[in-house]
């Protein structure tokens, strides 16, 4: 796989500054419905900004290329992992690759639809919602027919936002499953226990002053 990061293409800037505009709002419209739908409302997260639009988010837009592959079984285009933000944004052309694990059936294949986007539902979205919203575990496989092209909008808050499971989705039946924690640290602690890191906050950590 080959990536490239094109804000630093000045010849694309304004369409990328347009299309970043364009997904900031439309990630801040899905974040408010999946919490919605949970009973939250903008008291109970502060953290999103006066007028609720999560202006301080902080978001990085990645394009993906996976060529062509003569023999795909004996290679991967992306490794089995799952997002690091609160969401994930995914646009993808007509090829497919894309994968998601679904603990009854194994890997399932995410057919494209031409006009449609993939929202990926981040690390950190599991942490607020207290595992209500899993995170998805997913990958990309490499084709022997036609490339892939995919642009992935990853959203996620300040690196030093504190973030812990919503008060509102925690009672006595329900209590936090994961202790408060910065997206720094949560950075720090998926770098070196890449996908058991929910895990392992859940299971070995009482408090974020443990992340060395």
């Amino acid at each position: 796989m080959t990536f490239w990061i094109l804000i630093t293409h000045q010849l694309n800037s304004e369409i990328i500054q347009e299309y970043e505009q364009h997904m900031q709002m439309l990630a801040a419209k899905l974040m408010w419905l999946a919490l919605g739908s949970l009973g939250v409302d903008q008291r109970d997260t502060i953290w999103a900004g006066s007028s609720a639009g999560f202006q301080e988010a902080q978001a990085a837009i990645q394009l993906n290329h996976y060529p062509i592959c003569p023999e795909p079984d004996r290679a991967m285009g992306l490794a089995a992992h799952t997002d690091s933000t609160l969401m994930t944004i995914l646009y993808q052309n007509n090829t497919a690759g894309l994968q998601v694990f679904r603990d009854d059936v194994g890997w399932v294949t995410v057919p494209p639809v031409p006009g449609s986007l993939v929202v990926n539902v981040g690390d950190l979205l599991h942490i607020l919602t207290n595992g209500i919203f899993p995170s998805v575990l997913h990958r990309a496989r490499v084709n022997h027919v036609r490339p892939r092209f995919s642009m992935a909008y990853l959203w996620g808050p300040p690196s030093d936002l504190v973030i812990s499971p919503l008060p509102k989705l925690v009672n006595p039946l329900h209590s936090p499953l994961y202790p408060s924690l910065t997206w720094k640290q949560y950075l720090a602690t998926k770098a070196t226990h890449f996908n058991q890191s929910l895990s392992f906050i859940r299971n070995y950590l009482s408090s974020p002053d443990q992340i060395s």
